[in-house]
């Protein structure tokens, strides 16, 4: 037996799993307003979420016609960033937890 291993020592194997997240998601939802060109919030959309024009133009005919548009879900923190964003780009936005 090598000299540093104790056999009456036998710690019990742990098997570790992903931890999953409880939380509910958050949306970031634009809503519509008199202000901002159809044009200025198709390319806002496509600068932050990187959508393409026509995803971008989906959700803003969705704003405009609806009254407003889930552009994105996910964590908390994310989704206050992009809140944050959007409203320096002078967009109507909330957030909401999903339920």
């Amino acid at each position: 037996m090598p000299p540093f291993q104790n056999s009456a020592i036998d710690l019990p194997e742990t098997k570790s799993s992903p931890k999953t997240s409880t939380a509910k998601p958050y949306s970031v939802i634009v809503l519509n307003d008199p202000v901002n060109l159809m044009s200025y919030v198709i390319l806002i959309f496509q600068k932050v979420f990187g959508f393409s024009k026509t995803k971008a133009t989906k959700h803003m005919f969705e704003v405009h016609e609806l009254g407003k548009s889930t552009v994105w879900t996910g964590h908390k923190e994310l989704a206050e960033s992009y809140l944050y964003t959007l409203q320096q780009w002078h967009l109507n936005a909330i957030i909401e937890q999903n339920e």
